[in-house]
């Protein structure tokens, strides 16, 4: 009989599938808690905070304040959300792999596609902001500059961005190298622009004066959100976390604890950065201003040694979301590719480096070309709407999960369930509605050509489906009863969770 429903793989056959109960596709546990909060962190806080923070400010004034909080609530709903998936399904494809267990195929697929958004686009994002504050740190410390034909995108005084594709050049050769060796860099980098913005905060409260701070929302409530909307982009990445299911050691445990803390600590950062940057300054000097940390910090101490400081911890910072991000998408391209819904490239693993190297260097060369030419606010809005689209789908997989698998293992639950989940849908779309008419024209072409890669390619392809039809066949007596293996010699999904049983 042919199916009816959409095509959904069960949580136990993704774990069996990945071997994330065991020892994963040729990948190693190498991650603790605490790497992996530092990890969290590395995947968040950079261009967003150090960079994003002025556009932010330009719309909504002092209330930024409140627009951060409002990102953050977003965030925390959501954050509840993927603590209880990936805790339940502790696999590499993240919000994709927990609406294939939800929601069906169909959906996972433009979930995934969707992730080239948060993932992909956003490394591009972030590495386009690497090149200011590296030029801002060339001329405190050595009086150079790279000159602005050679640093920005076209239309913004620039011919080629070349830092943006180093960054991203420099990241995948550590990536490819070991997860070991990017777990121990990022941690390093996260300690290092945490202490960097703990600084920046005492340096401009020394600098606070109360009446910086009125009039407070000079744009009233579309500017508070249509700076959530913006702010938003500097929360960014705390789903990360669970794109590590595989490479974490007691992943059911570590993982919701990991995004709990990161998502805490980073809110927290966050809003106590704003205030002492608004106290500081007048937010009419601060809005719209590149490298305003530096900005401000200057102007609380009277010379140019604090922005040197700021703009080392702001390079470090970028790196380490560049870096955490890049891996990000390379681990949700594998688990797509397992499915069969992505080239086979994208799963091979190096036995060597226990890492997807041809992955790594697609997406590396793919994504430095819009980090080149693409000025850094039509990216920041596509990642910005792709990202909350994702969170929006990840809170209804909950609900979903919940009425269909009320059996699955759960180390972490949401509370307050179901008001927080839908909580966290309601405040994704608020979110959504303050970004602007012609994003979302883009988004929508975006998700129409992903519909159709999913009829040409990806529902053809899949393995699920495949196993499903090689079944049917097998039950109706016009096929073999036994599953095929998969094209490329390797047991079909079905098969290995079989064995793994």
């Amino acid at each position: 009989m042919p199916r009816t429903g959409p095509r959904i793989k069960s949580p136990d056959q993704l774990v069996a599938e990945s071997g994330a109960d065991l020892e994963g596709h040729g990948l190693k546990r190498t991650i603790g808690p605490f790497q992996l909060v530092c990890f969290g962190i590395g995947a968040i806080v950079g261009t967003g905070i150090f960079v994003g923070l002025s556009d932010t400010v330009a719309e909504a004034g002092p209330a930024v304040i409140v627009s951060f909080v409002l990102a953050a609530l977003t965030c925390i709903f959501t954050a509840f959300s993927f603590a209880e998936l990936g805790g339940a399904i502790p696999v590499s494809g993240s919000s994709y792999s927990y609406t294939y267990a939800s929601l069906g195929e169909r959906t996972a697929f433009l979930v995934g596609w969707c992730l080239l958004l948060e993932y992909g686009v956003s490394v591009s994002a972030v590495a386009i902001g690497w090149g200011q504050y590296l030029n801002e740190l060339l001329e405190h410390t050595i009086g150079l500059r790279i000159p602005d034909a050679f640093a920005a995108a076209p239309g913004h005084g620039g011919i080629v961005n070349i830092p943006a594709v180093v960054v991203m050049l420099l990241a995948a050769v550590l990536l490819v190298r070991g997860v070991r060796e990017s777990a121990r860099a990022t941690a390093a980098m996260a300690v290092i622009k945490v202490g960097i913005l703990v600084l920046f905060c005492a340096v401009a409260f020394t600098a606070y004066q109360a009446g910086n701070l009125t009039p407070f929302a000079p744009a009233g409530i579309g500017g508070i959100g249509a700076g959530a909307s913006l702010a938003f982009f500097s929360f960014i990445g705390f789903d990360a976390i669970s794109t590590a299911g595989e490479e974490v050691k007691n992943p059911r445990r570590n993982i919701p604890l990991a995004i709990l803390v990161t998502i805490g600590c980073v809110a927290l950062i966050y809003c106590l950065v704003s205030v002492a940057a608004l106290g500081a300054m007048p937010w009419e000097q601060v809005g719209g201003k590149p490298a305003a940390l530096s900005l401000i910090v200057n102007h609380a101490t009277g010379s140019a040694f604090g922005s040197t400081v700021i703009a080392l911890g702001a390079v470090v910072a970028i790196a380490s979301v560049v870096l955490a991000v890049m891996y990000g998408q390379t681990r949700i391209l594998m688990s797509m590719a397992r499915d069969g819904l992505m080239p086979k490239v994208f799963e091979r693993v190096s036995p060597k480096t226990s890492t997807p190297v041809a992955n790594t260097w697609i997406v590396a060369v793919v994504f430095a070309v819009p980090a080149a030419v693409v000025p850094l606010d039509v990216v920041l809005d596509m990642t910005v709407i792709g990202t909350l689209a994702v969170m929006a789908v990840v809170n209804i997989c909950v609900i979903a999960l919940r009425r269909s698998r009320p059996d699955l293992q759960r180390r972490f639950r949401v509370p307050l369930f179901p008001v927080a989940p839908l909580l966290g849908v309601g405040f994704s779309l608020y979110l959504m509605y303050g970004l602007p008419l012609m994003t979302w024209i883009q988004f929508a072409v975006f998700v129409a050509v992903g519909l159709v890669l999913y009829s040409v390619y990806g529902r053809r392809r899949s393995r699920l489906g495949r196993a499903e039809e090689a079944a049917a066949d097998g039950a109706d007596g016009s096929g073999p009863a036994h599953e095929e293996p998969a094209d490329d010699g390797t047991p079909s999904p079905a098969v290995r969770a079989g064995q793994a049983g």
